[in-house]
């Protein structure tokens, strides 16, 4: 394994120089804050990803999680990394003093994210599921479930978990079919059954407390009548003693990767007697998971780079050791074979990596100052709606590149890259499952094209659009850079092209044909997300050279510039074909027979 997993030194460029996060501590919310306290945090939890974390990521991955006795049992150090998170305050970090947080900006603590989960992605599910089901509890529970559950829940005693899915519904939760009754007493009965749910009934913790939907008998059709329901594995009895609520582990599913946070399938009320406690108002259960369900899909997107982050670190140290032929301008065979990173095609594929990576980062951390802005009360509604346009980005992106990224890092392994001896196909088999997490691509790229787009009459589109041409106009100042602003306003207009074919479309063809490519859509827009990103570090990169920075920091900035450079020389290009096919197209998967599909 290689020493290193993520880099500190680009940690550092993305918070100070290119997102400026001492910028928030003027801010009330955020004012005992520093850099200082900021560094502090970061080396915390880097230590932790150190000496804790990396270790054990291959450890989980040959001992995973067993079903024994109704529950999945998992590696012991998860007990040891929840408390450790609890302990350190990691999962509620974000909460203020009131609530007993740190007021940490999200900036930081997806950060954090980023460093867990590349040190060790299946252990860091835990404190993240918790995390997502506490907010949940804090922002819309009554008192009496935040004085029960949130103690325990953010000290890392107890777990949190999402539970949605069903085995007909899957993710579409209109469909589901898990019930509620009340009782009058002050809970519902549960019945029901939900399938792929992580960490949903483990060894982890003492207690296991599910944020579960469910539609309350008589409740309309449709997701008009989903409710959200607190469902914890040991219930409050009348004397205030725990006891088991009827809600049962009947199997984990045995997965490609991601091994170390198991899923489990859940079964409530066989015995009638699974209770269950309505958080906020009856029917209003989507919008509020909805809260959950973004702040997970950002997680799967700072999860993916995670991971594509590790296998490029794994690829290379690997091909900077490795000797193996010779460059095609030396023709004497017994001249000294060269490293691998040599060769142009190595260097290409690192290159590949090296952009979806610290690009993808970069656009989630984007996302994280536009959250911490609103939450101080600057311009709310203008960051609250880039904030909805990039989510689906920010999830989707890094899951799908992310897997071609790692892809490419197993190639400059070569076949040591497809064995166990080396850590980058385990990669691969983990990172493959974040293009479904939480909403697959298909899903994100709906939301994308059928409601980000056109909501609040393009608002959130406009206002897209403006900061990247923003970003463009200082570019277009820097001569060495103008090329790509260049490049990069002309992707812009591509994008505005095929919006309005596309809107065109939905008007005369309907939905099924206006949607039937959004994949296609969303990677595009995803591209130029990317290549907004690498503009804005390429300016600040440039800006810094100026200064005469000492060698190991011009080293640092010229690498930036020319992975820079190899994204919109590589990868930025393809706007145009994904272009091409949404305008001439012509709804073909939309309108064929399935019965073509038929071999007989």
């Amino acid at each position: 394994m290689a020493e290193q997993f993520a880099s500190k030194r680009n940690i550092r460029f993305m918070l100070y120089e290119v997102f400026n996060a001492e910028e928030l501590t003027q801010y009330e919310f955020y004012q005992d804050h520093s850099r200082e306290t900021f560094d502090m945090i970061i080396d915390t939890v880097w230590k932790m990803g150190v000496d804790f974390l990396y270790p054990l990521y291959q450890e989980l991955d040959k001992n995973p999680p067993q079903f024994v006795d109704g529950q999945a049992k998992v590696h012991p150090a998860t007990r040891q990394f929840m408390r450790m998170c609890g302990e350190g305050g990691w999962i509620n970090a974000n909460w203020s003093y009131e609530d007993g947080g740190q007021q940490v900006p999200l900036l930081i603590t997806f950060v954090n994210s980023l460093i867990m989960a590349a040190a060790n992605c299946g252990l860091s599910g835990f404190p993240a599921l918790t995390t997502g089901a506490a907010n949940l509890i804090l922002n819309f529970g009554s008192q009496e479930l935040k004085d029960l559950y949130l103690e325990k829940m953010v000290s890392g005693e107890w777990q949190g978990t999402m539970a949605l899915t069903e085995p007909d519904a899957g993710s579409s939760l209109a469909d589901i079919k898990t019930t509620a009754v009340d009782t009058g007493e002050g809970y519902y009965k549960i019945k029901g059954q939900k399938i792929f749910i992580s960490a949903g009934d483990t060894d982890a913790t003492d207690n296991t407390i599910h944020l579960m939907l469910a539609k309350i008998e008589g409740a309309p059709p449709g997701v008009r009548g989903i409710s959200l329901f607190v469902v914890p594995k040991y219930r409050y009895a009348k004397d205030g003693s725990l006891e088991r609520n009827d809600i049962w582990c009947t199997g984990i599913e045995h997965k490609m990767g991601f091994k170390g946070s198991p899923i489990c399938t859940l079964v409530m009320g066989e015995n009638n007697d699974c209770h269950g406690y309505l958080v906020g108002e009856p029917h209003m259960g989507l919008s509020y998971m909805f809260q959950m369900m973004n702040e997970a899909r950002i997680g799967v997107g700072i999860g993916a780079v995670g991971k594509a982050t590790a296998a490029y670190y794994d690829a290379l140290e690997y091909t900077k050791q490795r000797l193996q032929g010779r460059k095609p301008s030396q023709k004497d065979p017994t001249a000294p074979q060269v490293p691998l990173i040599e060769h142009a095609d190595i260097r290409r594929m690192l290159l590949f990596q090296r952009a979806v990576c610290e690009g993808g980062l970069s656009l989630a951390l984007q996302l994280s100052k536009y959250v911490d802005l609103a939450k101080v009360g600057v311009e709310p509604e203008k960051h609250e709606l880039l904030v909805d346009f990039l989510v689906p980005i920010v999830k989707s992106f890094p899951s799908e590149y992310g897997i071609l990224s790692t892809s490419a890092a197993m190639q400059c392994l070569g076949g040591y890259g497809y064995c166990q001896d080396f850590p980058v196909e385990q990669h691969f088999r983990d990172i493959r499952i974040d293009p479904i997490h939480e909403g697959t691509t298909g899903i994100q790229a709906q939301d994308l094209l059928g409601r980000k787009t056109t909501m609040k009459n393009g608002e959130a589109y406009r206002l897209f659009m403006e900061e990247v041409k923003r970003t463009m106009a200082e570019a277009a100042e820097i001569p060495e850079l103008k090329p790509q602003a260049e490049a990069l306003a002309k992707g812009l207009e591509v994008m505005d092209d095929v919006t309005s074919y596309l809107l065109k479309v939905r008007k005369e063809k309907g939905p099924e044909e206006f949607l039937a490519d959004a994949n296609l859509y969303l990677e595009m827009t995803g591209l130029l997300a990317i290549g907004w990103q690498w503009l804005l570090q390429g300016v600040v990169a440039y800006r810094a050279l100026q200064n005469q920075p000492s060698e190991g920091d011009t080293k640092f900035y010229r690498g930036k510039l020319i992975t820079l450079k190899y994204f919109y020389t590589y990868e930025l290009p393809k706007v145009n074909t994904l272009a091409h096919v949404l305008k001439t197209s012509q709804g073909l998967t939309a309108n064929m027979d399935i019965s073509l599909f038929d071999e007989e």
